[in-house]
Parts: structure tokens; sequence; C-alpha cells
């Protein structure tokens, strides 16, 4: 089967200067080919044109896109050598748009394209050919396929897939800096002609930026575009098709240009001197003022480090860099006094704290100022000539004797008068004054040192024009001890002595305190106040020991009366212990908490054979159902003088501070009948010297 394209030359060579043959492919038939003479191709004119004879076989068709005329357009032509013209063959068409976009004449084989067809859309379609009998419906001739190619025209305008591009460049860069990249696309054929070339060029932004022709890159082309003069430029690109060429198609877009900043100026302060002010009574931290440098810059290009370089207020002043606002903020360093500096002057530094080294030619990127600052008088307080004071008078001064003075001054330039009082919060007893005028304190009551033996008392001084304007002061008055109370005995004594004491056996000692100075160091005598044969009383100053004066006592009435008087003499005598701490005396612990009684404690009513050095037990846990009821008891014996000693509770809840001598008691349990051995007496120490040379080595009283 043959294949034929007719195609009409003249208007097509005369619209498409660039149209190329069509490839041609040859097949040659199993039978003797009828070769085909040529084809008529009708004019416009009405004239024939005829076509030298040709025996080619095409395989192929080129069709234009975008064909407008109304009627079908020409496709070509199909035909086999079988055919004798009499319409007893029939051509068939499938394949890529056969029946629908293509058509053929059953009879013809005449192919023709219904519509117009856009390259962009699909650029070839591929059909089958056949020829049947129109009787049999048998093929006459194998099935053959062939390609409808769709040769591309320039309908399509480059385009760009932004509207509008976005770029930025840094201010100050060398001409040719490359920005951006713009790239626009057309649709046609770009294996076919020109259609798809693309040249760009700038419409809108010269002289500042320039393009490539073939790449679509932006470059700046004016040397030291500055960012502080102008920040935004818009730039219009063109893009054309047919390789720029005159009757191509063009597309545009726009690229926004924005400078960035660099830091290419140094901050400057707008004035070259700066004055504040300040209250002398501003406290330390202050801040008195700002000071700003500004810098054409922007972001970390304009970050500025403020300080002071010089100045006769170096150490009164600081200053502070504000990083939100870029501000120095000068503080008060120390406490300023108008009456003694009115003036200050500061040189202040700016400097950028991130410097670019390309542009350290253009200058320092610092700048300074003078500022002045101005201190002003504020009405200050009264200043006292000290922080406090200690005055120390006699408790025996008469009433009225002024015991010390206050000094306080009026900072201010008019050195204002002062009044001086006193606060009776501290002084509620109203024992002390004070001279309005001048500030002396004198007494008003009697002074006891034992009833209070210091006075903290507060003075304030006052502006007599102002009495707002006022300061306080601490003064603490000590009483100094005079010798006016006569001496007591520590306890109430009771003694008892068995009938069968010794002579010169030890049964009481007592001793003495005084309310006056010093504490511990008095120095008493002691003496019997009535003549007793019976009893001698030693001095040792510190202490009184009592002695039986008699080998053998006259018998007394037992002090068990009968057996359900059931009475421990072992708290009968009425030796000063050790207090809590002494562990050798009886523990009241254990009434509270049985479970810590100690399974070797000593007994007080015992001579210890061995001096035991003092220790401390734990604290048992307080009991206060026990607590409650010893109390009760201590308060009943208290109340009773004559009530002899009986009760261990009552006896033991009175002791003393603690004493490494214990107790110095030579009674002994009327069941012994041993030597007392007081040896140990030497060893408590040099207090006890004179005690040990006494009873030291003595005779026993078992003589026969």
């Amino acid at each position: 089967m043959t294949i034929y394209q007719l195609l009409v030359l003249f208007p097509l060579w005369v619209c498409l200067p660039h149209f190329c043959s069509p490839e041609i492919m040859f097949r040659r038939t199993p039978t003797p080919q009828k070769r085909i003479l040529g084809a008529r191709v009708p004019r416009s004119d009405g004239k024939i044109l005829h076509r030298q004879k040709r025996g080619w076989m095409w395989n192929q068709f080129f069709l234009l896109e975008e064909y407008t005329g109304s009627d079908y357009q020409y496709v070509g032509k199909l035909h086999s050598d079988q055919d004798k013209g009499d319409g007893s063959l029939k051509y068939i068409l499938s394949g890529d748009g056969a029946g629908t976009l293509f058509i053929i004449d059953e009879k013809t084989g005449d192919i023709h394209a219904t519509r117009r067809i856009d390259r962009e859309e699909k650029a070839f379609y591929t059909l089958r050919a056949q020829a049947i009998n129109r009787r049999t419906l048998r093929p006459v001739e194998p099935e053959s396929e062939f390609v409808i190619k769709i040769h591309d025209i320039n309908d399509n305008e480059p385009t760009f897939p932004e509207e509008i591009y976005t770029a930025s460049v840094p201010e100050m860069s060398v001409v040719g800096t490359s920005v951006v990249q713009v790239t626009a696309t057309d649709a046609d054929d770009p294996s076919y002609g020109n259609s798809a070339r693309v040249i760009y060029s700038i419409l809108q932004g010269q002289p500042y930026f320039s393009v490539e022709p073939e790449t679509g890159i932006i470059r700046t082309a004016l040397p030291n575009m500055n960012r502080e003069n102008r920040e935004q430029y818009q730039v219009v690109i063109q893009a054309k098709d047919m390789g720029g060429q005159m009757g191509g198609l063009s597309g545009t877009t726009t690229v926004n240009i924005t400078l960035t900043d660099v830091n290419d100026n140094p901050p400057r302060f707008a004035q070259n001197t700066i004055h504040l002010r300040v209250l002398e009574s501003s406290p330390i931290g202050t801040a008195i003022g700002s000071v700003k440098a500004t810098d054409a810059d922007t972001g970390k290009n304009a970050e500025v480090e403020y300080r002071i370089i010089d100045g006769d207020g170096t150490d009164m002043f600081d200053i502070i860099t504000e990083k939100d606002t870029q501000e120095g903020i000068i503080t008060v360093k120390k406490p300023l006094d108008y009456e003694s500096r009115r003036l200050y002057t500061l040189k202040v530094e700016a400097e950028n704290t991130h410097v670019d080294p390309r542009f350290y030619y253009l200058g320092p990127f610092k700048d300074t100022t003078i500022v002045k600052i101005s201190v002003e008088d504020v009405d200050e307080p009264p200043i006292f000539s000290r922080s406090s004071y200690l005055f120390e008078v006699h408790e025996d001064i008469e009433v009225g004797t002024i015991i010390g003075t206050v000094m306080a001054r009026d900072p201010d330039s008019t050195s204002s008068p002062i009044r001086f009082s006193l606060d009776r919060h501290t002084d509620l007893d109203r024992i002390f004054n004070i001279h309005s005028g001048n500030g002396s304190l004198y007494t008003s009551k009697p002074l006891d040192r034992e009833l209070s033996q210091w006075h903290n008392l507060t003075v304030i001084a006052a502006e007599i024009n102002n009495p707002k304007e006022m300061t306080r002061v601490a003064v603490f008055v000590r009483i100094l001890d005079v010798n006016d109370n006569a001496p007591q005995f520590a306890v109430f004594y009771d003694t008892f002595v068995c009938e069968n004491a010794r002579p010169g056996q030890l049964i009481q000692t007592i001793s003495a305190v005084d309310k006056d100075d010093p504490l511990g160091g008095q120095k008493f005598f002691f003496s019997l106040a009535a003549v007793n044969p019976n009893f001698t009383v030693q001095d040792n100053e510190v202490i009184v020991v009592l002695f039986a004066a008699l080998k053998r006592q006259r018998k007394k009435e037992p002090l068990i009366l009968s057996k359900e008087d059931i009475r421990d003499n072992i708290v009968s005598y009425n030796d000063e212990g050790g207090g809590e701490e002494d562990t050798q005396a009886f523990d009241i612990g254990t009434l509270r908490n049985p479970a810590a009684i100690e399974e070797k404690k000593l007994r007080r009513d015992i001579i210890p054979e061995t001096l035991f050095i003092p220790r401390r037990t734990p604290t048992a846990p307080d009991n206060t159902d026990v607590r409650d009821f010893i109390n009760e008891r201590l308060k009943e014996h208290d109340l009773d003088p004559t009530a002899p000693p009986y009760d261990s509770l009552a006896t033991y809840a009175y002791e003393g501070n603690d004493s490494i001598a214990e107790s110095l008691s030579s009674l002994e349990s009327g069941t012994t009948d041993g030597d007392q051995n007081y040896d140990y007496l030497r060893e408590w120490g040099p207090r006890f010297n004179k005690l040990a040379e006494m009873y030291g080595g003595g005779e026993s009283d078992k003589d026969s």
C-alpha cells in the first residue's frame, strides 16, 4: 500500500520560511507496484499544478499546528496497488484520533484533520491503515502503520514561574555582584527552529542593575550603592523568544531588590556636650539620665557599647548600655553631697561592637561627648557624730545626773538648728530624759543594776525648721555595779546529823550569793550567829563547812516514828549537788523513762571509793504526767519551810550547776561503820587544797 502526502507549497513557504521537508521512508511491496505518475492539486486561481512522477512511499505525514481554515485540513492520501479504481476496495483508519480527529475517505484514501491541532498538547499521532475487499471484508494487503507529526509554529510566549521576585544584595557591593537568577520557559518546540530560544533583557532598573541575556542572572551595575541613600529597587526583566529577533513573543517579570545593611557608618553623638541633673539624695544605682549615639546602620551593625573614658566623675558615676534602646544609662556609683561638690564632668565614648574590616578606611567607628552633671541640693536630715553611743554610769548616781551627750548637725548649707528627743517606746518607764537643745541625757528615776543592767535607748534629732527631717541613733546605757546588796544564803538549809557522828565530822557545806558584782567572785565571811558547843564553822572565804564538835551526841528521838513512816535519810542532808548534769546524783529522768535506769548507778548516800569524772547522760524522753507531778510537789514544799526534806523530788529539784567536786558531805549511812577517806580531795584542784590539808591523813574515829 502506498501512502501519499500532498502539500500546498506556495502558501506554506511564504508563512513558514523555516519549514523543513518531512522525513521520507521507502517500502517496496512484494508484488510489482503500480507507480502513481502524479497528483493534481487545485490552485486558487483554477489552474492545475503538475508534479513530477515520484516513486516514493511515505510512512510519515507532517501537519502544521493551529490551522485556521474553514475546511478540514488535508493530511495525505492512502493508496493500495490493488486498487483498480472500481470501488471494490475499502480503506480503514485506526489508532490515535482515528474517526474523531482524523477521518479517511474509505473509497479514495484521503485523510483530513477535523479540527485545529495544538502541538503543545500532543506532538505526534500514530495511526494504522488497511485496505480490505469491500465485498469479502478481507484485507488485500497487510496493515501499515504511519505517524502524523505536528510541526511547531511560534504560538507560545516565554513565561516566568513567578510574577514578582524578591531578592537582596549587600550595599556597597562591587560591580557585577550576583543578585538573583530568573528563568522563563517557552512551550514551543526547542528542537524546531527558534520558537523556544529565549533572550533576557532589562526594561527597568538601569543603571543600577543588569541582566545576562542567555542566563537571566541579575547583577549589580553601579559601584558603592548606599543603603542609607536608597534601599529599595524595582527591576523589570523581559524574556523574548525567536532569539530576541523582531517578531518574537515575549514575557516580563518584576524583581524587587533590597540593599541589605553593612557596617559602613560609625555612631555619632548629636551634641558635643550633654547636661544632666541629679539630687544629692539619690541612692546608689539611681539612673539620672541617658545619652545616645545614632548610627545610620541597622541591626547588629548599629549596636553600640558605651563607656566612661575620662573626667572627674569616673568614681562617682557609672554607665550601662541598654541593648533594647541602644542608649547609655548613667547611674549613681557613690553617695553624692551637694555641700562637698556640685558639678561633675564625664567623657563618654560610644563604639560599634561589630566592625567590618572592609570599611576601616572610612574612619574609627566610635565617637565621644562630654556629659556635665549638676548635683542639686536637698534638705537632708541631721547627722549624728557617731553611728551609736555607749554610756556607762553607776547605779547609785543621783536623779538628774547627766550620763552623756549626743551630738548632731544639719549637713545642709543652711545649717538649721537641731532639736533632740527620746523615743519613748525605748524607755517606757521614763527612767531617762534628754535636753532638747544640747542632746544631754540625764536620769529621771533611780537606777538599779540588779533590775536592769542595760538600757537600749533611741535618740531622735530633728530640724527645728523642718521637723519631718529627722534621724535616729541608738544609745546603749550600761549600769555599773555598786555594792548595795547584802549576801544571802544560796538555799534554805535544813541540816541533819547522825547521833553517832564523830567529832570534827563534816555535816554541812554552806554557800552564799550576792546580787552585786563580781559574779561568782565575792569574798564572804561566815560565822555562827550564836555560840553552840556542839558545832563549829570553818570559813573558807568561799564556802563554809559545818563540823560536829563533840565526839558523841546525846541520843535523840529517831526520825522514824512508826513502821508506816518510812523515810530515806539519803535525802536528809542538804548538800548542793551538780544539778541535772551531776550524773552521780539521783536521776529524775528515770521517773520519766524507767528504761533509762543504769545498772551500776552509784548511790549518793554511800561514800565513793574513787572519784568519777562527771559524764552526761542522754536526755530521757519527756513525760507530761511525771513533770506535772514533780512541779506540784516542788510547789508544795517551797511553800512549807518547816517541812523536812523527806521527799527526794523536792530535794533534787533545786540542784545547782555541774560541779566536778560533787558533794562535800561527810555523812555516812547508818549501817556504815568504816573510816572516812578524804585523800581524793587532793585531786580536786587548788580550790580544795585547804580541805585536803584539814582532812587528808586524819585518824580514824574507831578508837576503843
